[in-house]
């Protein structure tokens, strides 16, 4: 029998005809059988597969190994998910888990070597230690591939079934399992009837330190969200104020700082919101902390969408999961465009305060709201001067705050983005 199909808890796999095909040729290898040329060119088929893999996320080395982690590392089962953030756990699931793992740990220790003799071909060597084009993943950032390539090297370096298990575990309790483990941030796609979760690859690596000025409020969104990465009571929140003045990087930077202790982001674009409860249903149960993010979020009159997220943030009868909130980001404090003839028409409404409480009420779902202001002209300058520092420009002072007066009148005005286009103006004239 093939020792793939003994496995118990490690299953359902994506592209699993390779690992089927692999571990009965090692099998037959192992027990002195010549490989029939069925076999032999299931064998090149599978080492084209692991080429385009190696291609597709950028690993390196031994890709029958990366393979193998790769597969470990993405496989979502009760084991893997109740290890990740807490590490070790009790019960029987342990000795399931390593009654797989030491199935895999033998098909760690197997060697390419032997199916190049048993195959006649040094073909498949260059699967021993790979060499990549470049170091970049279509589906990976470079972190994430470091990482499934040095657990791929430490597995291999095991000499017992339980130190295999102790580093799988120490990883999945480090970085998680699956997709919501390894990636910061999602988006959602609905497609043929099915919400999906979809991993956002390209994350600006913004700190909050990144972000000039602003400190109470910074404070108060670190505060909020501390709370809820450890477990605390915490509020969903609402970042408003003028355009431009750091709301949605303050946001990046709080994903950046906070990832490592099992904070994750899902960006939720207002056309989507009837999916809410689909994408909620989906990460209730596991161990990560969820931020659902709205950005730039706010509604014409005509919109109801709003309708939608009220009841998702508290007005439904499912009580909220603790290991979610939301934060927004809008340029409206109340969210909900208002108008003076919204006044002037009350008498065309009977219960006019009931029509405005309707419209104000989905701010008051937000517990923290944080005002993010412009700059006056003072700050604005001593925006420009931080970034300028931090950027190695070498400008006169003087010179510096004149050229960016300049600037910020005929390009938006005081803000921080304002200062920090201006920033990369010089710098992109200093390069060329």
């Amino acid at each position: 029998m093939n020792p793939i199909k003994k496995l118990i808890l490690y299953r359902h796999f994506e592209e699993q005809e390779i690992l089927e095909i692999m571990s009965m040729a090692f099998q037959e290898v192992s027990a002195k059988q010549p490989l029939s040329e069925e076999r032999v060119e299931q064998l090149y088929v599978c080492a084209h597969e692991l080429s385009e893999m190696a291609g597709r996320f950028g690993y390196e080395g031994n890709i029958w190994h990366c393979y193998l982690t790769h597969l470990l590392a993405n496989n979502e089962n009760s084991y893997s998910t109740s290890c990740e953030i807490v590490g070790e756990v009790e019960g029987s699931v342990n000795e399931i888990a390593l009654h797989d793992f030491e199935i895999f740990k033998t098909l760690f220790d197997m060697k390419l070597e032997d199916l190049c003799e048993a195959m006649h071909s040094e073909n498949y060597r260059f699967l021993m230690d790979y060499k990549n084009i470049n170091q970049n993943s279509k589906i990976f950032n470079k972190r994430i591939r470091d990482r499934i390539c040095e657990l791929s090297v430490a597995l291999a370096s095991t000499t017992s079934v339980q130190e295999f298990k102790q580093v799988l575990t120490q990883f999945y309790k480090e970085f998680g399992v699956g997709k919501l483990g390894l990636h910061k941030a999602f988006r959602i796609d609905h497609k043929d009837g099915e919400t999906q979760i979809i991993p956002i690859t390209n994350i600006a690596h913004v700190r909050l330190d990144d972000l000039v000025g602003y400190e109470i409020a910074k404070q108060k969104l670190v505060e909020n969200t501390e709370a809820f990465v450890e477990g605390r009571k915490a509020n969903n929140c609402l970042l408003f104020g003028d355009a431009g003045t750091g709301k949605s990087s303050s946001i990046k930077g709080i994903l950046n700082q906070y990832y490592d202790n099992g904070l994750r982001i899902i960006e939720v674009y207002k056309h989507q919101f009837q999916y809410l409860n689909e994408v909620i249903a989906m990460v209730k149960n596991r161990n990560y902390k969820f931020i659902i993010y709205m950005d730039d979020l706010s509604f014409e009159e005509f919109e109801i969408e709003y309708k939608y997220l009220k009841a998702v943030i508290e007005g439904g009868l499912e009580k909220k999961p603790n290991n979610i909130l939301i934060y927004a980001t809008s340029n409206r404090r109340h969210l909900v465009r208002e108008k003076f003839s919204d006044k002037e028409e009350k008498a065309d409404d009977i219960h006019s305060n009931d029509t405005v409480q309707e419209k104000l009420s989905l701010v008051y779902r937000f517990g923290v709201s944080i005002y993010f202001g412009k700059p006056d002209k003072k700050e604005f300058q001593k925006i420009v001067l931080k970034l300028a520092e931090r950027n190695n420009i070498k400008m006169k002072e003087e010179e510096l705050l004149l050229e960016a007066n300049k600037w910020e009148l005929s390009h938006g005005g005081l803000s921080g983005r304002t200062a920090q286009q201006f920033i990369d103006y010089l710098l992109g004239k200093k390069e060329n």
